[in-house]
């Protein structure tokens, strides 16, 4: 048998595996598919590597449908893309793969159909014994001007052929990374655009649609084809029939946490920055914990669909949050702890819990010998954490140290590779945060539930967690209230306050000490900005009026009384486990764990600011690297694209910029107009501002006086509220009770003006519930509506551990 078979000399009864044999039949009828070859499953040995055949003619192989270039290494087994059913993600599939990288993602492929996900996938279709061996298809990849999906039939009905489109490769929309646009193209060739900013001409679109009725009616039945248009080309990736006209799983978006980092609209850049972070670290989180190789490569689509680029905004799939987990053991008391950890308020819908329960109901001796594995590797991490954390913040140090001050002066090749060797030696191991939160959310749960269950309160946790020191969050307060006396001994509170930019430096040249504490200030905590994980937040580097005012309020106002000592708790907790040695024993070693994971939490969040921080300097300087050689019009259009395409330019890549970057601006402009998506809704396929309900749901506002939200910070106070929405451009006085949407680590330079916090959204571990009980300062969380249902000046009493917010 021939082990290697081509796209011009296959034949449909070869094995071919079912995506592969479309395309031959279809590249044989004349449809337009990019050169391909299969390795069949005998070009394998029993460990998934290729055999000495295989291999003898692979290089041959390359070059006759890529000629070097990159190529398209995907699955094409048996029992995919049939009538019945699809297997639609359930194999391994890879884009953009370089020639000497294909043996390694081809054994990945063939790995991935032994995998659990494809054995749990069968066993609730009721197929039964184990997935036949996968052909693995090469093909050319095609480097897309646009590229989607066409349903031969409109699932909503009519003679139509829906089309979803996006710039560039197709794959965002699987993922969700992309929401792409929308068209409905009628028989009469009438194009209908339903959703999403224009990707298409109407002449493509028709030109799409045709392609996916001829497939249709070549084949007999309806198809769902994956298309990509480079040039002038329109081409055929692959043709399948459609098995159920519904429109996809059922998938859950929540930006739930996500929201305190990314706050509104966020740049195409650093959204597909942090995408590839979250996959990245949460395929390392697993490893670490001993999770099957098999596992995690069957699930690539999960991690790379881990976040949605959603009307601008990022938004968690939850789905894919809770896939992840259950590869984890301990998956049903855990899932508790993560929705506690992330602040979501409502579980799973039946449809999605009953999926992933039945994609992990596998072999239970096979299941039971992971799980041992995964506990193995829990213990592990645990006790090699401590030691972990300082590995981590030595590579931080020698990661940022290695380029400090050069990088203004960088050539653009230099900047990349910079960039590349903070992502091989930090984004890409991103160890001690992941396995610290982990713990975090587990000694935190477990600490809640025996304070309920032993000690008879529900809250008392909170008031023993509060004040317990180590915390660097907590350092900018210690060090406004030494600045904003610096200014009370200069008498410069009043300029500070008031003044311009250009009256408040003249000021500073006067007062050397005061200058001199807020440059070392922002030596250490310039990066720590509002929005300080959008990559296209100006810092206080930028823009330091911000810290200047601050420092003026406090410098006009008295000084602020500590927080009050632990002892009430502590007296509380002692008669509380009285005559239960053993109860005391456990909780106070699972309240030292609390204490130091959530310290540890706070502080490795600094670390990623300093990473975020050295990102954001190497791509604006790619943006005027690229003003410069007239590929943009300013520096700042950088974060209109992606960071991939960005590193790609600066290695000389001549796509398109300006058009790219004029195309998200218009969507940017769009969404901005457009009233967002709810905090959480549900879509089927692929994700438009019309498969969810994009509406702003009804108002939800506290009934009466009194509203009850969640209490994460000891202690009660009465005073007036201060809305803010933006703290650049709002004025919280001291001693107010600041009410905010969310916050993020940027806020703490406005929270020691505040008598109290309330904020709409967060969690217990969230940012400002962590650091309001380490600054003593009453707060309560997860308070829907309390910016609308609240104004200024109101006079409300907050009680920090009952969660109510009590209008006076």
């Amino acid at each position: 048998m021939t082990t290697i078979l081509h796209h011009d000399e296959a034949k449909p009864a070869d094995p071919l595996g079912g995506k592969a044999r479309a395309l031959a039949v279809l590249g044989a009828a004349g449809f337009p598919v990019p050169p391909w070859f299969v390795l069949p499953p005998a070009a394998f040995e029993g460990d998934g590597s290729l055999s000495a055949g295989a291999r003898a003619g692979l290089d041959q192989a390359l070059a006759r449908i890529a000629g070097g270039r990159p190529v398209a290494v995907r699955s094409s087994a048996m029992e995919e893309d049939g009538a019945s059913h699809s297997f639609a993600g359930q194999f391994a599939s890879f884009l953009s793969v370089a020639p000497a990288d294909v043996p390694a993602r081809a054994r990945d492929v063939v790995l991935s159909a032994r995998g659990e996900a494809v054995a749990r996938y069968r066993a609730a279709l009721g197929a039964e014994g184990a997935a036949s061996a996968p052909a693995v298809l090469v093909q050319r990849m095609v480097e897309a001007d646009a590229a989607g999906v066409a349903f031969g039939v409109d699932p909503a009905g009519g003679d139509g052929v829906l089309l979803s489109a996006v710039a560039g490769l197709g794959d965002r929309l699987v993922s969700g990374e992309a929401e792409g646009e929308t068209l409905r193209v009628g028989s009469d060739g009438a194009v209908q655009r339903e959703a999403g900013d224009a990707v298409l001409t109407d002449a493509q679109a028709r030109r799409v649609a045709e392609l996916a009725r001829r497939a249709g009616a070549h084949f007999g039945a309806p198809q769902d084809v994956e298309w990509a248009i480079a040039g002038e080309d329109v081409f055929l990736l692959q043709s399948r029939p459609i098995t159920a006209l519904a429109q996809g799983e059922l998938v859950v978006w929540d930006n739930s946490n996500i929201v305190e980092s990314y706050r509104g609209i966020t740049s195409p850049l650093t959204f597909s920055f942090a995408r590839a972070a979250y996959e990245a670290v949460y395929r390392q989180f697993c490893r670490i914990l001993r999770v099957p190789s098999s596992v995690i490569a069957a699930n690539d689509a999960t991690f790379a669909g881990m976040l949605g680029h959603i009307r601008g905004r990022v938004y968690y799939n939850l789905v894919n949050w809770y896939r992840v987990l259950a590869m984890l053991p301990g998956y049903r008391l855990n899932r508790a702890f993560m929705e506690q950890m992330m602040g979501v308020k409502e579980g799973l819908p039946a449809e999605v819990a009953d999926r992933i329960a039945a994609e992990n109901s596998g072999n239970r001796l096979v299941d039971a010998f992971h799980a041992g594995g995964s506990v193995l590797g829990l213990l592990v991490a645990l006790a090699r954490l401590k030691a972990g954390v300082r590995s981590f913040r030595r590579r931080v140090d020698v990661a940022l140290a290695s380029t400090d001050a050069a990088l203004e002066s960088m050539p653009a090749d230099a900047l990349v590779a910079h960039y590349r060797e903070l992502q091989a030696r930090l984004l890409t191991r991103w160890d001690a945060p992941l396995v610290n939160d982990f713990f975090c959310m587990i000694a935190y749960g477990v600490l809640s539930g025996l304070t309920e269950s032993w000690c008879g309160s529900a809250r008392l946790h909170d008031e023993l967690l509060q004040g317990s020191g180590g915390m660097i969050s907590a350092e900018p307060a210690t060090r406004l209230a030494a600045l904003a006396a610096l200014a009370r001994d200069a008498g410069l509170a009043a300029v500070l306050q008031e003044g311009t930019p250009d009256e408040i430096d003249a000021a500073l040249r006067s007062a050397r000490p005061l200058r001199e504490a807020c440059d070392a200030y922002l030596a250490t905590f310039g990066e720590r900005c509002f929005g300080e994980l959008k990559l296209e937040s100006p810092t206080l580097h930028d823009d330091p009026l911000p810290l200047y005012r601050v420092i003026g309020h406090l410098a006009a106002s008295e000084a602020r009384p500590a927080p009050a000592a632990r002892h009430a708790p502590e007296a509380r907790l002692d008669d509380a486990l009285r005559g239960h040695p053993v109860r005391a024993r456990i909780y106070r070693a699972v309240l030292r764990q609390a204490r130091t994971r959530i310290r540890e939490r706070e502080n490795l969040r600094f670390e990623r600011t300093r990473v975020f921080g050295r990102v954001r300097r190497i791509v604006r300087a790619l943006g005027e690297r690229l003003r410069a050689a007239g590929r943009l019009d300013t520096p700042d259009d950088v974060f209109q694209l992606e960071i991939e395409t960005v590193l790609r330019a600066a290695g000389g890549d001549d796509a398109d910029l300006r058009a790219r970057v004029e195309r998200a601006r218009a969507a940017e402009a769009r969404y901005r107009a457009m009233p967002p998506p709810p905090d959480r809704f549900e879509t089927r396929g692929t994700v438009t501002e019309h498969s969810a309900p994009m509406a702003a749901p009804a108002d939800e506002l506290p009934d009466g006086d009194t509203a009850r939200g969640l209490g994460c910070s000891p202690g009660v106070v009465c005073t007036t509220v201060r809305i803010v929405r933006d703290p650049r451009q709002s004025t919280l006085r001291k001693g107010e009770i600041l009410v905010a949407e969310s916050t993020d680590p940027g806020w703490i330079l406005v929270f020691p003006l505040a008598a109290g916090i309330v904020v709409e959204r967060g969690s217990p571990l969230s940012h400002s519930a962590i650091v309001a009980r380490e600054l003593g300062i009453p707060a309560v969380v997860s308070l829907h509506g309390a910016t609308r249902w609240l104004k200024d000046g109101d006079t409300v009493e907050i009680d920090g551990i009952a969660g109510t917010v009590s209008r006076r």
